[in-house]
Formats: C-alpha cells, sequence, structure tokens
C-alpha cells in the first residue's frame, strides 16, 4: 500500500466567469427606465497552501483531478452573480509546482505560502455597466471567460536539517530509529528503504529533524537506481551525515571507496540557483556496525584517513547505541550554528505582487501560409478575451467586438500585414475564431440608431453605382424587348391566333 508519495501529476480546472444579463427597468409610469443588468460573477481559483500538518501528497495520488465552482450569471434590477468559492488544496512545506513542460511556477518552501495554480474565469459585465451617454440602452452583454484548464507537477523536496546518505543496507533506517521516535522498514537486503523517512532528535537543549534518504548507487546523479527521485530530497537539507557500512561483505567495498562514489554523486548533482552546493556544506561521518568486531578493527584503520580529509569521524552502532550520544550532540551543535549563520544573513526579500503593467504592443499579426491560402493570426490577451466575451448570435454585440478591434488598432495592423476585403482572419491559436475580414466596419456604432440587439453595419445595405444602375437598366430593357419579340413571334406562329382566324 502507498504511504508517501512525493511527486504528482495534477489536474485542475478552475470555474467559469458567469455571464453578464440583459435587462431593461419596467415600473409603473416608466416603461422603458433604462438598463438594469447586472454583472456575472467570477470563477473560482484553486489554490496550493504550504502547510505544515501535510507531509506527502498522497491526498493528490489518488484523486489528481480537481475542479473548483463557476460564478453565476447576472440577473436584472443590478444584481450581480455571486463568485465561485475558491477551493484551497493543502500540500507539504517544499513543494514544487512545475507546469506541464517542466517550467517551475513556485516554490512553496515556507509554512503559509499561497500559490493560485488555476485561476477563475472573469465575470461578463451587463448591459447596464456597457451603458454610456451615446449607448443608452444595449441589447447585449458580455459573456463570462472560461478557467484555466491544464496539468501541473507537484514535486516534493524534502526539508530537514540532516540527511542520512550513503550506500543501501549502509544502516541509515537503522540509525533514524535509534536516535528518534520514527520507524521506517528495517530489512535485510538494499533498497528496503523507497521513500525519505523523517525523525525529530532531542540531544539535550538542541532538536532537530533528520531525513532517511534512500541509498545511492554510483550513477544515481545521471538517474541510475531512482538516484535523482532520492538526490532531490537532499537540496533541503543543511547538514549531511555520511554513514558508512564497515562490516559489508560485497567484494571490492570499502567505507573510504563508499565515501568516495557517494561524494562523486553528490557533486555531479545540480542544485537550483541561489543554493549552496551538497560538497559545500557541514559534513559528517560514521562509522556504523563497529558492534562487529571486524567492523571495529576497520573503523580504526580508516578513521585516520578519513581526519586527515577534515571529517568528524564518529564510531556507531545501531544495535548497542554505542557512539549515538555523542554524534547526536554534534549534530545538534552542527544544526545550531548553522541556523544563527541563516539568522544574521539579510532577511530575503518579500514577494510583493503588483498589476502586469500594459505592453505598449497588446496583440501580434502575423501572416501565415495554408494549403487554402494566407491567413492572417491576431494573437494577444486582450483581442481573446474580448472574442471569448462575445455573444456572436447578437449583431450588436458582434458590432461592438468589431468597436474594440478598430479602436485597438487590429484593422490598421491587418492593413499593414498585408490583408484585404474578405481575407480569412483568426482570432486566437489553434483553431481560433476565424471570419472574413470585412474593413468596412468602423467605430460608429454610438451614433448609429437601430433597435436593441441589431447592427445595421452588419446588413447589406451598399449603394449601387452609376455604372452599376446603367448596366441594370439596359438589362432590364433588353429583358422587356425579348419578351415582346418573343410574344410576335408566337403571334406569327397562330399561337395566339383566334376562332374564326383558325376556321378560315
Amino acid at each position: 500500500m502507498v504511504s508517501f508519495v512525493d511527486e504528482v501529476r495534477l489536474f485542475v480546472k478552475a470555474g467559469h466567469g458567469g455571464n453578464g444579463c440583459v435587462s431593461v427597468r419596467r415600473e409603473k409610469f416608466k416603461p422603458l427606465a433604462g438598463p438594469d443588468g447586472g454583472n456575472g460573477g467570477d470563477g473560482g481559483d484553486i489554490v496550493l497552501v504550504a502547510d505544515p500538518q501535510v507531509t506527502t501528497l498522497l491526498n493528490y495520488h489518488g484523486r489528481p483531478h480537481r475542479t473548483s465552482p463557476n460564478g453565476q450569471p447576472g440577473m436584472g434590477d443590478n444584481r450581480s452573480g455571486s463568485t465561485g468559492e475558491a477551493v484551497e488544496l493543502p500540500v507539504p512545506i517544499g513543494t514544487v509546482v512545475k507546469d506541464e513542460h517542466g517550467v517551475e511556477l513556485a516554490d512553496l518552501d515556507a509554512a503559509g505560502m499561497r500559490f493560485v495554480v488555476a485561476p477563475g474565469g472573469q465575470g461578463g459585465l451587463g448591459n447596464a455597466a456597457l451603458s454610456t451617454t451615446k449607448r443608452k440602452a444595449p441589447g447585449f452583454a458580455l459573456l463570462g471567460t472560461p478557467g484555466f484548464e491544464g496539468e501541473v507537477t507537484l514535486e516534493l523536496k524534502t526539508i530537514a536539517d540532516v540527511a542520512l546518505v550513503g550506500f543501501p543496507s549502509a544502516g541509515k533506517s537503522s540509525l533514524i530509529a535509534a536516535m528518534s521516535a520514527a520507524r521506517p522498514k528495517i530489512a535485510d537486503y538494499p533498497f528496503t528503504t523507497l521513500h525519505p523517512n523523517l525523525g525529530v532528535v532531542q540531544a539535550g537543549d538542541h532538536r532537530f529533524t533528520v531525513a532517511d534518504v534512500p541509498g545511492l548507487i554510483e550513477g544515481a546523479s545521471e538517474g541510475r537506481g531512482l538516484g535523482l527521485d532520492f538526490l532531490r530530497h537532499v537540496e533541503r537539507c543543511s547538514a549531511l551525515l555520511h554513514v558508512l557500512d564497515c562490516a559489508t561483505l560485497e567484494p571490492g567495498r570499502d567505507p573510504i571507496s563508499d565515501l568516495d562514489v557517494i561524494l562523486g554523486e553528490l557533486g555531479a548533482y545540480p542544485v537550483p540557483e541561489g543554493q549552496v552546493p551538497l560538497l559545500d556544506r557541514p559534513q559528517l561521518v560514521a562509522l556504523n556496525k563497529v558492534d562487529v568486531p571486524e567492523a571495529r578493527d576497520l573503523a580504526d584503520l580508516v578513521r585516520p584517513e578519513l581526519e586527515a580529509r577534515g571529517y568528524r569521524v564518529f564510531d556507531i552502532s545501531t544495535v548497542s547505541h554505542e557512539g549515538l550520544r555523542q554524534l547526536g550532540f554534534a549534530l545538534g551543535e552542527l544544526v545550531d550554528h548553522e541556523r544563527r549563520a541563516a539568522a544574521a544573513e539579510p532577511a530575503a526579500p518579500r514577494i510583493i505582487l503588483r498589476p502586469k503593467a500594459v505592453d505598449e504592443v497588446d496583440f501580434v499579426v502575423r501572416a501565415e501560409g495554408g494549403s487554402y491560402g494566407t491567413i492572417y493570426r491576431v494573437l494577444g490577451v486582450k483581442p481573446e478575451r474580448w472574442v471569448a466575451q462575445t455573444d456572436f448570435t447578437n449583431d450588436e454585440a458582434v458590432g461592438y467586438l468589431a468597436d474594440r478591434l478598430a479602436k485597438l488598432g487590429v484593422e490598421d495592423a491587418l492593413v499593414r500585414a498585408g490583408a484585404v476585403a474578405g481575407s480569412t482572419v483568426v482570432i486566437g491559436p489553434g483553431s481560433g475564431v476565424v471570419f472574413d475580414w470585412e474593413p468596412t466596419l468602423t467605430s460608429t456604432a454610438e451614433l448609429i440608431t437601430a433597435p436593441r440587439g441589431t447592427d445595421i453595419r452588419l446588413d447589406d445595405n451598399r449603394r449601387q453605382t452609376r455604372a452599376e444602375r446603367k448596366s441594370e437598366y439596359h438589362e432590364r430593357m433588353d429583358a422587356k424587348a425579348e419578351a415582346r419579340a418573343e410574344l410576335e413571334r408566337e403571334r406569327e406562329a397562330g399561337i395566339w391566333a383566334d376562332d374564326e382566324e383558325i376556321h378560315e
């Protein structure tokens, strides 16, 4: 049964925004008292919250799909729709959020940190909010935009003070069980530990956490033996304790060679920018299993070489608990020193969220060739959002969209890109919204009087030219002359002769 999960794929779907309302106020003696359609409510957000009470991502392993409620549509009498309630998802401290392409979005490394992983859709404006002094009674409203829908990856990097590193079956799980109240799985075969185990150690006045990192082998920094999954749990630890097996029976292995292999893998593992490399962090060495006579002799043999390298070396036994008290005090002093050094450093600058500045270029027009000819694609936050808010079954709403695009400068950009009347224009990525461009739609909606919900600019009311009228007149005269000639031919053929002419 899975009890610890440190990486999951989470599928999130934020709530959609509610549609705006089209309504006209009616009351006694005021049958048309003006628009009073309310705005739609925003969709609910999906928020990740770093919770110190959560230690695993297991809750999202079985339920990877999470959604938030939609915003409600607006109503008459200037009543706005309710906003969808935000959904908060607690995650362990140390969770890294990445998008579907592996780009890091957030690092929740402190308790209480919040990250909106899926923002809800924006509610549409009602016709009351769209009314102006020139457009006093709009017959349309804006639709709500869809919320974010996609996939993110949650990756847990364990946060502890000390990481126990070493070869498989070196006794790391036994050590954390002997020094703390943690009860990891212990067996006499390699790779017994498949996930990190955390334990709290109390040594006098020192209190710190220890992480039992699963065993490392040669090539772990390149992914061998799930090494990358194991090494990422060492990133957040401030100190390292090398647990070396002095009683191994494998040929070609000894504490010095094991330490060299582990150091090579730790040095080859790239840590994120701004963090201290793994080999530059404080390190201690524990020679384990000295309760075995041959192991004690080997520990006495390799201790001078390890001390010559600058390591503090401790002989320990997880069976007899020999040396564990001295090791605990040494680790506690090391952790306290690191904590004081970290407190003396300048505090990290607070992350201040400010509204995004409006770019000078709100959109781009790109000519794309295809089997059906050249199309002109319009990409930009504003055009794409405006298209999503437009009800294309309402002519007035389509005219309002044309006005917004023209004021933004889309038509001028299309002309510069080489578009002509009748060119295919797509707004948005992929299939988007496709239409045939007609540059005659100008921003004159406020000066045009038409029934609500209609836009006479979309009607075919083009005035005929003089040449067209002259051609139509000649065609009509030719048709009449042809009709008269046909009647004369029928009369000469006797079709229209009367009864007396037939008898004669």
